[in-house]
């Protein structure tokens, strides 16, 4: 073998390594040596995934982020954070699917839990946390007294399937978008700090 086609596959192969290990979807987050995290969400329009990443980001990166949809093993992770879209009061069926097969994953593991909601672009207060968090998603996971938080969402009419888009568009409700990045990072920051 000559000099350059020694380099040649050398530096083949190395890339082949390096793209190799990039493959995974949101796996370039930091972990922490200390605790394991992951935010599970699900979502319709993709306002949970938004709000999700950008949780892990006000924990500092150290959260794995799932879409319930990936089926996530939970079992190497220690704390749990865990939410969703909301339609008709409730998560979509994949999370509530999920959440009742991995009950006994989610003991004691889960230390924050989320909605988004359009909240008919009205601000969100006590009674949607209430009804949201509360009486649905806090008993789907079999837990309370953890933080807690209802974001505002958004509508995107070319990310909805084409029954809700009817829906939506019946009710005349414009595009919007009232999710904000500040507010889901300011959670995240809040939960790291009472862990």
């Amino acid at each position: 073998m000559d000099k350059r086609q020694f380099f040649k596959t050398g530096f083949m192969g190395i890339g082949a390594l390096l793209v190799s290990s990039k493959l995974k979807a949101l796996e370039f987050y930091p972990t922490s040596p200390v605790k394991k995290w992951a935010v599970v969400y699900s979502t319709w329009c993709g306002s949970s995934r938004d709000a999700g990443v950008w949780i892990s980001e006000g924990m500092d990166g150290i959260a794995d982020v799932f879409d319930v949809r990936e089926n996530p093993d939970l079992s190497k992770y220690e704390n749990l954070v865990i939410g969703g879209s909301i339609r008709s009061g409730k998560v979509s069926n994949q999370m509530q699917e999920f959440l009742a097969q991995n009950n006994s994953a989610l003991k004691g593991r889960v230390r924050g839990l989320f909605a988004v909601c359009g909240n008919m672009m009205q601000p969100v207060g006590p009674e949607q946390t209430k009804t949201l968090i509360d009486n649905h998603l806090a008993k789907l996971c079999d837990t309370d007294n953890v933080l807690s938080k209802v974001f505002l969402g958004r509508i995107t009419y070319g990310l909805m399937d084409k029954d809700s888009r009817q829906m939506m568009e019946g009710f005349d409700m414009p595009e919007y978008d009232n999710l904000k990045r500040a507010d889901c990072m300011a959670f995240g920051k809040e939960i790291l700090s009472n862990a």
